[in-house]
């Protein structure tokens, strides 16, 4: 009767191999981590780059800078009316940098939240 207990045991793990499900979550996390690092990275970098378009006074016309302007008011949340200096360029400079410094530290916080949580190093 032991025998056939062994053999049954055998049976359910074909391969003989274990699964370390824990290490596979621990990448997921830090793939899932690096994602999030990511898109901050780059919702920072639009509302730099708007800045540096406001401060260049570069053509509002131009494609690339209403594109970059779109997503960066988007991005903005409860920024925009934050601070109201006189000077426009300053304006934008203050609200849409610290937007930036935002995006940067929420997600940094929030892939340091899932890596913990997924068991990544």
């Amino acid at each position: 009767m032991g025998e056939h207990a062994e053999e049954k045991e055998t049976a359910d793990q074909p391969t003989g191999r274990k699964v370390d499900w824990r290490a596979g979550g621990g990448r997921a996390a830090g793939i899932l981590a690096s994602v999030v690092r990511w898109v901050g990275l780059i919702f920072a970098a639009i509302l730099v780059l708007h800045v540096v378009f406001v401060i260049g006074e570069a053509n509002p016309d131009n494609g690339i800078v209403s594109f970059v302007r779109g997503w960066a008011d988007g991005l903005l949340l409860g920024f925009k009316d934050l601070f109201m200096p006189e000077d426009a360029k300053l304006r934008v400079l203050i609200n849409y940098g610290i937007a930036a410094i935002f995006w940067m530290v929420v997600t940094g916080i929030l892939a340091k939240i899932i890596r913990r949580v997924g068991g990544a190093n």
